[in-house]
Order: C-alpha cells, then structure tokens, then sequence
C-alpha cells in the first residue's frame, strides 16, 4: 500500500469530521503509517480498532465498507425472505453513529436493518438474530478495550459470531471494494420511511430477559435474597437489562454505582473498562465496603462479561473468571440434580485456556468436558452441533476464563445478564444455609487439589508490534525443552488444526504440575500467556506460577 497517496485520497474525499486529524498528520510520517499501513483487519471477531481516520481506523468509511461487504455475502448467501440484519450498539463513542452507517448500507442494498432503538448488550444482539429470523446481525462495541477503540462484531444466523469460513468469504467481499466508491449509502431516516430500517419491538427485549429469569435453579425453593449488593455497568449496556432482571426476581437492595451508572464512551472513571482487571472494579469495592454490602457485581460495556467480588474475613475479595466459572458450575450441577433436571449425557463447554480444574468437577457429576479454541463463538457452534442432533439440552454450562458465562441455549454467545443473575442466585442459596461463596471455593480446593490460573499481557502497537508478535511466536514454536525449571513434556501447536478443532495461532506447552497457553489477542494488539499451576496449596502454587512467568518473559524482550 502506497501509504502517501492513500493519505492525500483520504484528505480530498474523506468525511469533513475526519480532516482536521488527517490534516495534523501531514508532516508525521509515523503517524501516517500507523493510520494507512494496512486496512483494519477483519476476522471472526469482526473488525475492532482505534476511532480515527485511515485505513487502519474504525470510522464512518471503514464500517461503511465492512458493511457493503456483508451485505454482498449476505445478498449472494440468502433468499430475499430471509435477508434481515439485526443491529445494536453499546455506549462507546460513535457507537450510536457507525450503527446508523451500517443499517444505512445495508437499506441501501435492499436489506432490512432491524435495530434496537436503544443501546442494548451483546446477548441481545444475539437473541434477536434469532427471534427475528436474521441472515446476520452486528454489534457495534469494542467489549471492555480503553475508549480509543472501536470496534463491529459480526454474527451469523444462528446467533454467533461469524466462523472462520463465513469470515473469509466476507473479507474477500470487503477487498473487493474500494472504501470511497464501493459501499452503497442510504441514509438512515430515509430507511426508516422505505420501511428498509425498522425499530426492534420492546418485546424482543422481554423475551430475552424471560429467557434468563427461567435459567433460576431454585426450583420454587425460598431463599434470602435480602444480601445488599452493588453492581456497576462501567458506563456501558447493562444497566437497564441487569437491573430489571434482578428487580424482576426479588432482588431489591441493589446499589449501583453513580460515577459509572449512565452510558460514557469516555469512561472517566475506569479508562480500561474490564471487570477483569482491580482498576474497573475499584470504585464498586470503595461502595461494597462503604456500604458493608455482601457482593459486588460489575458487567464490561457490552455486558457480555461480568466480574464479581464478596466479603470476606479481611475485606472484599476479586474472584477470577476461573473462581467464578467453577463455582457456577458446581451450583448448576447440584442444584440439576437436586431438581431432577440433570439431562442424559450432560455437556460442559469451555476454552483451552480455562482451568482444566472444571473437569475434575464436571467428573464428579457425570458431565463430559468439551474443550474448544479460545472465543464464546465456539461455545456457541458447540451448542449448534448439539442442536442440529436434537439434544441441544445436553448442555449445561459453558464458560471461559475471561468472564464469560451462559448457562442457556437461548443465546449462543456469553452473556453477562444471565451471569449476574445466577451469581446473585447462587449466592442466595449459600447465604440460606449460612455458606460463603469463599467457603464453597475453599471447600473445592480442598476436594479437588488447588490450581492456580493467571494471565499476563503484553501490549505491541502499530505494524512494527505487529511483526514482534510474528516473530515471538515463530521462537517460540523452536526448540523449547524447559521453562520456570520445569521439563515441557509436550507441546500442542493449533496452527495446523489440533483434536478436530479450526487452524489458529496458538501454542500449548504441557509439564508436570503446570501449562502454559500463549498466542496473539484477535481483538487487540497484545501477546497472552496463560499459566496453570497445580500445588498443594495457594502459597506453593503462587511461588511455582511466579517462576514461570518470570521465565516466560525473556521472550517477550
């Protein structure tokens, strides 16, 4: 690519609010690099990048032409009855704006745009694909990133991200336009009066949030649902859905925290707005403990992640997805049983790189493990596959170690409204019998071994982090014999296609006691190190996971 002259293209035809960045580029020749070096890749997580001018920007003409080039896939893919596309938007900036952009295009190609007249999650995204018949469907979000970025998730008609396949063919629609010239524009008002664009009813949205309330497992059981607990949206999607299924379900003494309760894409008060990480979560924890409430709850900006703390002997006390994910999938299979709802042949879903801890407890109640790649989406085409055999019931739970929970089949991606509202569930029914959700965790260490799981990233921007990435995993794919002092017995390379699943860029390396998963983000310019350590205990586990990673760093140098 000709990075000068995409730049003068781009500064006679480009959109008037994007020219005064494109004009103070013009002399900063690093800063026209990072802009033009490349178009914003498109994969299966759709398109996701920093809001700005340039190919390598999410603006009004990137989205414009990622939309034409789904809207071909879908024209060329699907009968005329069927070619509806579902459209929602978080809170981030310019949300509101690139959905308006896409369901213009896709009117313009003679496509009905269904879209939420409201901000709404990720999970109803997903839900509306299917309940209203939908060749496709997009959410504008860029999930928990820091408020630079934007970003376009693309979902097929069964509710889940696009696969690998539908991924390829879209893109070679995309390449085959130019960003000016190529997409197709209607306005959006113009769409609405065409009947092109519609509104989706407020009863999708009941149907969704009915759909969670029935995944309770009390089975008509009384529990104490007095516990206070705070909940934090982090500016984003959640706060009505959240809200109102907790509301709806008994759940009354609900706090939320106000410098995080309305929509802001600026996110002044969590710059990185991941429930993940101490920093989202530090304002509800200054309230939990304020307040001497019992559970802090907090969902990303598209509430399909959520993260959650409870009090404990010396304060509030962050649970890790793993935590979390164990601890709901060993209340979803007591209380199965308990009711009598335990399927024949029940399934658990969840990534190579959630604690391999579930299995051992999935064992224990009969339920097989299925392991996929790293993303819901494949959670979500497992449930498919279940379908398709007429057993979609066989599943029970799936979840990833990133946050993500569903315990459902009416969506087909994570879903932090359902999560919260089992948390808050599942807490209820421990608190009744005068249990902890820290002595529920402590009591599966002691039955099952501790296993301690931690994540560690490492940021490469721009095109020449782009290639330090490459190269690090060609080094790593060397010769390895040893990390942290440990003998790697063996290491699992998915890049070909491994145990069934698709072609990707990752490596496992398998030692006794521990593991190690690394491989490049989809979503975000950053190298991720998954290290698993099994021990006797927490202190035994935390010296050993501390040497590895310590170990691990020298190739990131």
């Amino acid at each position: 690519m000709d990075i000068e002259m995409s730049y003068r293209r781009w500064m006679e035809r480009a959109d008037e609010s994007l020219k005064p960045e494109l004009a103070a580029m013009e002399g900063d020749a690093a800063a026209k690099e990072d802009a033009f070096y490349r178009d914003l890749a498109f994969g299966t997580g759709g398109l996701r990048g920093v809001i700005g001018a340039g190919t390598n920007r999410m603006n009004v003409h990137t989205v414009a032409k990622a939309s034409q080039g789904l809207a071909d896939y879908v024209v060329k893919r699907f009968p005329e009855e069927k070619r509806r596309i579902a459209v929602s938007y978080d809170s981030r900036i310019l949300s509101d704006e690139f959905a308006r952009v896409a369901a213009g295009v896709f009117a313009a190609n003679g496509i009905r745009a269904e879209v939420y007249p409201q901000l709404m999650p990720t999970p109803c995204l997903s839900y509306a694909v299917r309940a209203l018949n939908c060749a496709a469907g997009i959410m504008v979000t860029a999930s928990h990133n820091p408020a630079k970025y934007n970003g376009y998730k693309v979902y097929g008609p069964d509710g889940c991200q696009i696969t690998t396949e539908a991924a390829a063919e879209i893109l070679a629609e995309i390449d085959k336009l130019d960003v000016f010239d190529g997409p197709r524009r209607m306005d959006f008002d113009e769409g609405l009066s065409k009947g092109l664009i519609g509104w989706i009813d407020a009863q999708v949205v009941t149907d969704f949030i009915e759909e969670v309330k029935g995944q309770s497992l009390l089975g008509g059981e009384a529990v104490d649902k007095g516990a206070a607990i705070v909940y934090s949206p982090l500016n984003g999607t959640g706060l009505k859905p959240v809200l109102r299924t907790l509301k709806e379900s008994g759940y009354t003494r609900v706090t939320v925290v106000k410098e995080q309760e309305q929509p802001d894409g600026h996110f002044p008060t969590c710059p990185y707005p991941n429930p993940e990480i101490r920093e989202a979560m530090q304002l509800g924890l200054e309230y939990a403990e304020r307040l001497n409430a019992d559970l802090l709850l907090a969902t990303d900006p598209d509430c399909d992640r959520c993260g959650i703390a409870v009090r404990g002997p010396e304060g509030f006390q962050l649970l890790t997805g793993n935590e979390t994910g164990m601890l709901l999938l060993d209340y979803i299979c007591q209380r199965r049983i308990a009711l009598g709802r335990m399927p024949e042949s029940p399934v658990l879903v969840k990534t190579i790189v959630t604690t391999d801890m579930a299995q051992r407890i999935a064992e224990k109640y009969g339920v097989e493990t299925v392991n996929v790649l790293t993303g819901f989406k494949y959670i979500g085409e497992t449930i498919g596959r279940l379908e398709a055999q007429g057993r979609p019931d066989r599943y029970i739970f799936g979840f990833e170690e990133s946050y993500g929970y569903l315990s459902g089949t009416y969506v087909r991606d994570k879903d932090a409204v359902d999560a919260a509202f089992l948390i808050c569930e599942m807490f209820a029914w421990y608190r009744t019998r005068g249990v902890s959700l820290l002595e529920r965790l402590e009591q599966l260490y002691a039955e099952f071994g501790y296993c301690l799981n931690t994540l560690h990233s490492f940021e490469f921007e721009g095109s020449a982090g782009f290639a330090k990435m490459q190269g690090i995993m060609a080094a790593l794919r060397g010769e390895i014999s040893e990390l942290g002092g440990r003998a790697v017995r063996r290491v699992l390379d998915y890049a070909p296609g491994l145990d069934g699943l698709p072609k990707s860029d990752v490596l496992k390396f398998l030692m006794d006691g521990a593991s190690v998963v690394v491989r490049p983000s989809g979503t975000e310019p950053k190298l991720k190190l998954y290290v698993s350590v099994s021990a006797p205990d927490r202190a035994q586990a935390a010296r050993a996971e501390a040497v590895l990673a310590e170990d691990l760093k020298r190739f990131m140098a």
